[in-house]
């Protein structure tokens, strides 16, 4: 037992014995409890790996207890804000949802699907729905369902259609303020929320735009085919929503929020009221609705009783009304902010993990390790982005991969002297938007069951999510506004 004999940190061949543990655990519970995972068996798992880490540190070089506490809710402490805006987008998600502000932007996008530029609006639309939802997979199981149907009637293969549906719903994702990924991204490297999200646009931009001429020009030269389906869900949107160009004004409301750097909690909160107030002046039956568990007559009036029950439950709980269109039902279907409580789970377990890997010395061990190899700037973050990358193949999970990789390169980077935006961004970059192409990744697995698309058949085709690693590392090479803080 040598390789524990050693004055200070533990080796960086002990320091990745937690990390074996963890990927095996990780794959045992991918393999047992496949979607479920995020349930509470990965959380399960960190809290696994952070015992081994104290184990070996507290028995092989006797590090007390008191240095794993503090350590830990030092984590904890530096997540508690994006703890509470995780449950604010839960609000938001399901106000937004019932308020019919997600459904309106929806029937508009519609009218611009013509086949002639079926690909380019899909993806334009999935961008704008992930964008007001914060969610990729909200969008690709609603929507995107949807738009599956409209491109396979207009004689699109599968595999383009999801790739602009993903690329869209990603991009959206990727830059809204509501996104979980998001939050966990800027908040684990220790980044504000929209410092994070607007210096992601240097690199965001650029592949979305090239995304969108790509699927502009396929559209182009493919031939017309029947638009019917489109009609279809437009006339079910409307039957189930008051749909009005007046909803438009709470995303707007919150854009100009965001535009005028008002805090995230603020910003959040009050998306949340006014979508609210509008579901109680627009949406009375959704409201009634989510209250009783049955749909009214659209004519009927709304109690004080129902209103509130129904306002109060759409904030925090499920949301499950029968619209008569399975598409529109899955739509209507929000978890509130119990929705988040998952995620929030697995913030904690990851703090908790993180935090004994810092309090034990083994972070920096395999931090010291990692300097010796990575010499320049544009080494530094291809290194991130091939973490960020590899994390999601071999633990199965996006966001275990955003907490491992923020973890493992964030003293790398402060001692560089670079931004902690640097970092975010490149962890974005890559273990955000590559997790839905590999096949047995939790996301690769969903999105290719919801959409009946195989990953490996819409792979070739989701250009913003090849696009994004590779921009990432081309901006860093040339500098393009990274800054050092000592220049």
């Amino acid at each position: 037992m040598k390789i524990f004999r050693r004055e200070g940190n533990p080796s960086w061949i002990v320091s990745l014995i937690p990390f074996v543990v963890l990927i095996v655990t990780l794959g045992l519970v991918i393999k047992y409890f496949g979607a479920d995972a995020l349930s509470g068996a990965s959380q399960v798992a960190l809290f696994f790996g952070a015992s081994v880490v104290v184990a070996l540190s507290m028995i092989f070089y006797k590090v007390s207890w008191k240095v794993f506490e503090e350590s830990i809710l030092d984590n904890i402490h530096a997540v508690g804000t994006s703890i509470i805006i995780l449950l604010l987008i839960g609000a938001v998600s399901g106000s937004w949802m019932v308020s019919g502000v997600v459904p309106t932007m929806i029937y508009y996008g519609m009218k611009v699907i013509f086949p002639e530029i079926f690909l380019f609006a899909t993806c334009v639309i999935s961008a704008l729905i992930a964008v007001m939802t914060g969610s990729s997979w909200t969008t690709i199981a609603t929507v995107g369902v949807a738009l599956v149907g409209i491109g396979t009637a207009q004689g699109y293969e599968p595999g383009w259609i999801a790739g602009a549906i993903i690329s869209g719903a990603y991009f959206g994702d990727k830059v809204s303020p509501l996104s979980d990924t998001t939050v966990l991204a800027s908040s684990s490297a220790g980044t504000p929320l929209f410092s994070h999200i607007r210096y992601m646009m240097v690199t965001t931009v650029p592949s979305y735009a090239i995304t969108l001429v790509i699927f502009l020009i396929v559209s182009l030269f493919h031939e017309e085919a029947d638009a019917a389906h489109v009609a279809d869900i437009s006339h079910d949107l409307k039957s189930a929503y008051n749909i009005s160009p007046w909803l438009l004004l709470v995303p707007v409301i919150t854009a100009l929020l965001i535009i005028r750097k008002v805090s995230a909690i603020a910003t959040l909160f009050i998306a949340a009221l006014v979508a609210g107030i509008t579901a109680l002046i627009f949406q009375p039956h959704i409201i009634t609705a989510v209250a009783t568990g049955n749909m009214p007559d659209p004519s009927a009036g709304l109690s004080f009783a129902d209103g509130f029950k129904g306002l109060f439950i759409s904030y925090y709980g499920q949301t499950a009304v029968d619209t008569g269109n399975a598409a529109l039902n899955n739509l209507v279907a929000t978890r509130g902010m119990g929705g988040m409580l998952g995620t929030v789970f697995l913030i904690i377990a990851a703090s908790t993990f993180g935090g004994t890997l810092v309090g034990s010395g083994m972070l920096q061990s395999l931090t010291d390790m990692l300097t010796r190899f990575i010499r320049r700037r544009v080494t530094m973050v291809a290194s991130t982005v091939g973490t960020g990358i590899f994390a999601n193949m071999i633990t199965g999970d996006q966001y275990l991969s955003i907490i491992l990789t923020s973890s493992l390169y964030k003293k790398l980077y402060h001692d560089r002297g670079y931004e902690s935006r640097l970092l975010s961004r490149s962890v974005e970059d890559s273990a955000t938007v590559v997790s839905v192409l590999i096949p047995w990744n939790s996301c690769g697995m969903t999105q290719a069951t919801v959409l009946k698309i195989s990953t490996m058949e819409y792979l070739p085709y989701c250009f913003f999510n090849i696009l994004s690693p590779l921009m990432s590392i081309f901006i860093s090479a040339i500098g393009y506004k990274i800054v050092r803080k000592s220049e």
